[in-house]
């Protein structure tokens, strides 16, 4: 059995009973994930817990890219933008098979947001900040050079476009990857583990009580120091602390919708003027593309963010606008996704003006919370909480931790030397499952998916005796999540372990029932616990597939 698996919960929960750690991260998204490895690779005790499931905030809902934030050039922001513009180029290299090079189109049209000038010279400042080499430097394009790259840009008002390198990812895979390989470091992490109250020693916080939600175990985990990463949550969690004070989140809502390629082919990422003067994303991935997002102000339930039918028609209206020849309706829409940002606030300015960049708050007892901040800029975040917690430590102890070096730990499923392995690993799975039915965007999901850990998806499905190859290979998904990636019910799978809620919506109303047996087999639910699991992926299926 492996460790990081449901199955080994109550092993994990002994241990967080047990030891006195170093280190308590409350918040199992990118950035509390980042945290964990971060640490525990420096040497430290770490503890992570996640009251839902990993990723299920903002890290499972975001654009999906590892982009440089191109539009902060314009908010003379560089400092943002040489760092995010930098890591992608690292967070690439770490995990080249989930962070994909994705080319980038930017459209200049009569009256947009860039004109050519200006397109060129920030995509030039864009190309140095981030220290951009080689086929992926900028390029300018002119008006016949652009349609050639994407013959859906509205000719009659084209002037041509910048033509750039940005990296597509999964962000939910990339924070279980991530969590995954802190547990290599000794971390120890459970989903589905709520902090209710914090437990403080003169007037400092040493830990935090806890509930299992599945279990409804209750119990305390101590720890030196304790880090409050908990995303849109984060002010919930100062105000359990009472250091709610001072600076504030400012949350915003972001909404994305799928539809079928053939609806929108694009030929590679396309980032747009829309009518309101904001900018958007179409985005090709497999079978279908997505397109957003929105930005707008929120302060409605966090647990239950929708996509409504003002947000979709915005997104629709915005991509009829810019492909004269697309015509996308409702009915076209096969599933979208709502996240929140939890930004800074910073008073008179608009959702769309808000610093992207993070910031950390120390209160008197000690809680360190860190709240803001881009996915692509995670790594860097995690490092300037442990240089924090390090240099505490170092003050109270007298005693110091290794270097950073989580610039050069690959991640879990990563091992490959670069993205032209990628390619050929995926070539090599594409023969070895070709055999069987399966095509080429199906050993890319794979893939991109898992990694080298495809392998041992394959090996468990040439061992299971099943004659649909297509619900065979599920159920070899299910066991790796299951026993590798603590999966603990049938939505954790299909939303955060594959994205196919997301992405491939039908295969959740085909296999659904399939899935739901193999969990209620590997846990022995009962079936009302079966039931209600069943009703939970259906809220999750009905909140993807449908508008209010």
């Amino acid at each position: 059995m492996n460790n990081f698996s449901y199955l080994n919960r109550k092993n994990i929960t002994k241990e967080l009973k047990e030891t006195e750690f170093d280190l308590l991260i409350i918040g199992g998204g990118i950035t509390g994930a980042g945290i964990a490895l971060d640490a525990a690779s420096r040497g430290m005790k770490v503890a992570l817990i996640e009251k839902n499931d990993f990723a299920s905030g903002t890290s499972s809902k975001s654009t999906k890219l590892i982009h440089g934030g191109l539009r902060y050039l314009k908010q003379f922001d560089f400092w943002l933008v040489k760092e995010v513009g930098t890591e992608r180029a690292i967070v690439h290299k770490l995990a080249p098979h989930l962070v994909v090079p994705e080319k980038m189109i930017l459209p200049l049209i009569e009256g947009g947001t860039y004109g050519s000038w200006l397109t060129s010279i920030g995509l030039k400042v864009y190309d140095i900040l981030a220290s951009v080499e080689g086929e992926d430097k900028r390029k300018m394009l002119n008006k016949e050079e652009a349609l050639q790259k994407e013959p859906l840009l509205p000719e009659s008002i084209l002037n041509g476009a910048g033509y750039y390198a940005e990296y597509r990812t999964d962000d939910a895979r990339l924070t279980i990857e991530v969590l995954k390989t802190a547990l290599a470091y000794d971390a120890n992490i459970l989903n589905y583990t709520e902090g209710t109250e914090f437990i403080y020693e003169k007037n400092r916080v040493v830990g935090a009580k806890v509930k299992d939600t599945i279990s409804n175990d209750e119990f305390a985990i101590k720890a030196k120091y304790v880090v409050n990463a908990c995303g849109p949550w984060v002010d919930e969690l100062r105000q359990i602390n009472h250091s709610k004070i001072g600076k504030r989140l400012h949350l915003t809502k972001g909404v994305h919708l799928v539809v079928a390629h053939e609806k929108l082919p694009v030929k590679q990422s396309v980032y747009f003027d829309i009518p309101d003067g904001r900018m958007m994303f179409a985005i090709p991935r497999g079978r279908v593309t997505y397109f957003g997002t929105t930005d707008t102000n929120y302060q409605q339930d966090k647990d239950n963010v929708n996509t409504n039918l003002v947000d979709a028609t915005y997104l629709i209206s915005a991509v009829n606008n810019m492909f004269p020849d697309i015509t996308i309706s409702l009915d076209d829409v096969q599933s979208s996704w709502a996240g929140l940002r939890p930004l800074i606030h910073e008073e008179g300015k608009s959702a769309s003006e808000l610093s992207r960049k993070d910031e950390i708050f120390v209160s008197d007892t000690e809680l360190i919370s860190i709240a803001g901040g881009k996915l692509t800029g995670y790594r860097k975040m995690a490092e300037r909480i442990v240089d924090l917690v390090g240099k505490k430590y170092e003050r109270r102890f007298n005693k110091s931790f290794k270097e950073i070096k989580t610039k050069e730990i690959v991640l879990s499923g990563g091992t490959f030397t670069n993205y032209s392995e990628v390619k050929s690993y995926t070539d090599a799975i594409q023969n070895r499952i070709a055999e069987v039915d399966f095509d080429k965007r199906d050993a890319e999901y794979l893939v991109h998916n898992y990694g080298k850990q495809t392998d041992i998806i394959l090996q468990k499905f040439d061992d299971l005796m099943h004659d649909n190859m297509q619900e065979k290979m599920i159920k070899a998904e299910v066991w790796f999540a299951i026993n590798y990636e603590m999966a603990c019910n049938p939505t954790d799978f299909f939303m955060r372990r594959t994205g196919r809620l997301f992405f491939d919506a039908n295969s959740v109303t085909k296999f659904e029932k399939f899935v739901l047996n193999e969990f209620q087999t590997a846990f022995s639910w009962d079936d009302a616990t079966a039931k209600k699991q069943q009703e939970e992926l259906a809220y999750h299926l009905k909140m993807a597939t449908t508008f209010e």
